[in-house]
């Protein structure tokens, strides 16, 4: 088709036209943030830097504390004007500020509620100013393997807001650092640095974990708190206080052994574990005997290595099902009794620190000590073998780790109490090098915790001399007379305040 001049400069003309337009149109849509855009937004808003002061107690000087040092963690906005975050962000603190993404003020926060064996910690703000504009970050679901994460948090090496990728490698029960207990994690291949500890694991841009330690000798290997791990937090301290996580308070063995299940007439095709003690005063205690076999726990068939299905092909712990239940519920043990099954209903009526001779890691709380003419006693705990140093495991006396094994009481309330130190008198004179001695009695009688110490040495007021026993036998006896003349001249020496801890005041 053939076109005049006039034509021709306006089809010209036109194409000009169109051509601008398009390419506004282009332009212009490039400053339209996308719904994804948006919603990252909202999920940066709502991250925020955590600064810590901390002072921790010194737990071989009991009556004092280690001094003050500082840190910083991650943690993220959700519901209710609170900031979920790692206890470990916030142990022993003194001070917290917390920062939102993007701004420069630091408020200062309070811990409102704190799970230190699942390395959990609910902070606000008072000043509500700090929440004005952000969205709190909303709960997904349980991740699936090869699932997209991204993790966001404040590491060391700038002061920004870092965002990494990664995938969700397996999901099982693993040991966490921050308290030593076995609870259910998730882990990931995004790169986590100091400084990422509490931050948010997200998933279409709903938290799906809280970021919590690092493989450090290992390349990307890092783990989280999973969403099952923290809603059982969340709905524990609903009623302003935390109760824990529930035990049934039995040891078992696996029965992987043919001939273990034919002793105990186990068909070809059942499976369980094998009880071996039942804890005093448990749950279980009156219920379930040595010899019994657990085959399923709360309807759910229970392999012979102790493990069970979560989601098809997915293992983990039989604990997730007991793990999954709050303080004061009750939980349904398939149990082999005689060759028979049957199906017994336990009330879960005890956390599972009970179960522990050495007790999970003690945080924002002063150790227990008493001091006797001079010797200083005080329960054997984590930390304080954590006095030792990073390689406490091998460089502390090997009698104290020993304990560490087995770690069952023998009743309730039971406790290994130490000799720590001796602060060297006259008064305690031969005995000065005595350290780390397990004391099993004060004059002939049996004590099972600090508390029972001193009132044998209390009690006995009238006695002439006060005599402690180690388990190994070894004996110290101290005149009572000279300790109570030279108590206060003691604690003047060494310029200690009080002879005990607050919680061994007497009332």
């Amino acid at each position: 088709m053939k076109y005049g001049a006039e034509q021709l400069h306006f089809r010209k003309g036109l194409e000009l036209l169109i051509e601008f337009a398009a390419s506004t149109f282009i332009l212009a849509s490039l400053f339209i943030p996308s719904s994804h855009a948006l919603a990252v937004q909202n999920v940066k808003e709502a991250i925020v830097k955590i600064y810590t002061i901390r002072n921790k107690p010194n737990y071989y000087n009991p009556w004092t504390m280690t001094g003050p040092s500082s840190s910083t963690g991650s943690g993220s906005i959700i519901e209710g004007k609170r900031i979920i975050t790692n206890a470990h962000v916030v142990s022993n603190q003194t001070f917290v500020q917390v920062r939102r993404y993007g701004e420069f003020k630091r408020y200062q926060a309070k811990v409102l509620n704190v799970s230190h064996e699942v390395d959990l910690a609910i902070l606000t703000v008072e000043d509500k100013g700090f929440f004005d504009g952000v969205r709190p970050l909303k709960f997904g679901r349980l991740p699936l393997p090869q699932d997209e994460v991204l993790v966001y948090g404040f590491p060391l090496g700038g002061d920004t807001l870092s965002i990494t990728k990664g995938v969700m490698s397996r999901i099982e029960h693993q040991m966490y650092a921050h308290s030593g207990g076995h609870f259910l994690a998730g882990q990931l291949d995004a790169a986590i640095n100091p400084g990422n500890s509490g931050g948010p694991v997200m998933v279409k841009n709903r938290i799906v974990g809280v970021v919590m330690q690092t493989i450090t000798k290992a390349e990307n290997i890092g783990y989280m708190v999973p969403t099952p791990i923290i809603s059982h937090f969340l709905e524990d301290i609903k009623d302003g206080r935390y109760d824990g996580f529930p035990s049934i308070g039995v040891v078992f063995q696996g029965m992987e052994n043919e001939d273990l299940k034919l002793k105990y007439s186990m068909g070809e095709k059942s499976t369980g574990v094998l009880v071996i003690k039942v804890l005093k005063d448990s749950p279980s205690d009156g219920r379930l005997r040595a010899g019994d076999i657990l085959v399923s726990v709360d309807g759910h068939k229970i392999g012979d290595d102790g493990t069970v299905e979560f989601r098809p092909k997915e293992r983990t712990s039989m604990s997730y099902y007991i793990q999954a239940r709050q303080i004061g519920e009750k939980l349904k043990l398939g149990v082999f009794r005689d060759g028979k099954e049957k199906v017994l209903t336990l009330e879960l009526s005890r956390p599972m620190q009970k179960d522990m001779l050495v007790p999970f890691e003690h945080y924002d709380s002063m150790p227990s000590y008493y001091i006797y003419g001079g010797l200083v006693f005080s329960p054997l705990s984590k930390n304080y073998l954590k006095t030792w140093g990073h390689n406490w495991y091998n460089a502390a006396p090997k009698e104290l780790v020993a304990l560490l094994r087995t770690n069952l009481p023998s009743t309730q309330g039971e406790q290994v109490v130490l000799i720590v130190k001796v602060l060297a008198a006259d008064v305690n004179k031969g005995y000065h090098n005595v350290t780390n001695w397990i004391i099993s009695e004060v004059n002939g009688k049996k004590i099972w915790n600090l508390k029972e110490l001193i009132e044998a040495v209390e009690g006995g007021v009238k006695d002439t001399y006060v005599e402690f026993k180690s388990i190994r036998g070894a004996t110290i006896v101290l005149d009572n007379k000279k300790v109570n003349k030279s108590h206060d001249r003691i604690l003047r020496t060494y310029r200690i305040k009080e002879g005990r801890s607050g919680d061994l005041a007497p009332h």
